[in-house]
């Protein structure tokens, strides 16, 4: 039995990729010997709606709450996944703050900051470095090397302007340096990339102004927002045994940026 464990899968980015990982496992024809993790914070509803679709394809799956804020909660997380599961075949980390909607949206810029840093980069890293840790000294036998994905930002590297890009964009190039660094520390026992998405329709982008909408668009060659399943499948080919030679690298999803952009009204 080998675990596959997407964290903030309740709704969004990380539900498409948890259902689309249960779609390889149905085409594997593995389904009697991996079992999924749904990771959620509070959305419990989502995390056991994201469950039952896994579920429904006959791949057995569990949920499990964490709150990656906190230290002792992100060392109880991983050491019960592992225990769970026993042995790690994928693990994803999507997990991040929404400081975009809901009440978190009304927050100050520092609140906002410190929540991400706190979730997104120091969460994700202990996180990380147990996980993977662990995964580095598992067997699997003929099934692959062990593959761990993170979620990044196109826009990252480069800086986006206004409060967005100077929340992102640090938490963001923070993730991606810290994946990179975790693929040449576990190397070759484990094979760890990042999928950095663009313009990915979402909560947010659902509500978004004309303003966004076109920015969406037209700063992508293929002229439309990302979808969820853009990633997904992403993640897909990343955690295959087909990219077994793939590893320590970023792979951007964003429909190929748009290099003519030229902007039009405010923000």
């Amino acid at each position: 039995m080998t675990g596959i464990v997407v964290t903030g899968s309740s709704s969004g980015i990380g539900r498409a990729i948890a259902i689309r990982l249960a779609h390889d496992v149905v085409r594997r024809n593995a389904t009697d010997s991996v079992q999924m993790l749904v990771h959620y914070r509070s959305n419990r509803d989502g995390a056991v709606a994201t469950a039952d679709e896994i579920r429904s394809l006959g791949v057995d799956c569990e949920t499990m709450a964490a709150d990656l804020s906190q230290a002792d909660d992100v060392h109880r997380f991983a050491e019960d996944a592992i225990g769970r599961l026993g042995v790690i075949s994928t693990w994803v980390n999507n997990a991040g703050f929404d400081v975009l909607t809901g009440e978190a949206a009304r927050w100050s810029f520092d609140q906002k900051l410190r929540m991400l840093l706190d979730v997104d980069v120091c969460g994700t890293i202990a996180l990380s470095r147990i996980v993977g840790s662990a995964m580095a000294e598992q067997s699997l036998s003929n099934q692959g090397t062990p593959s761990m994905v993170f979620i990044g930002w196109d826009q990252a590297p480069e800086g986006m302007e206004g409060d967005a890009g100077m929340m992102f964009g640090p938490v963001k190039a923070a993730v991606m340096a810290f994946a990179n660094s975790l693929a040449q520390t576990l190397a070759p026992r484990v094979r760890v990339n990042t999928v950095a998405p663009g313009w990915i329709q979402t909560a947010w982008g659902e509500t978004t102004s004309p303003y966004w909408n076109e920015r969406a668009e037209r700063q992508s060659l293929m002229q439309r927002w990302g979808r969820p399943s853009d990633i997904a499948e992403a993640v897909a080919y990343l955690t295959s045994p087909d990219a077994g030679f793939i590893t320590g690298q970023t792979v951007n999803v964003n429909g190929g940026w748009n290099r003519k952009f030229e902007g039009r009204g405010d923000s």
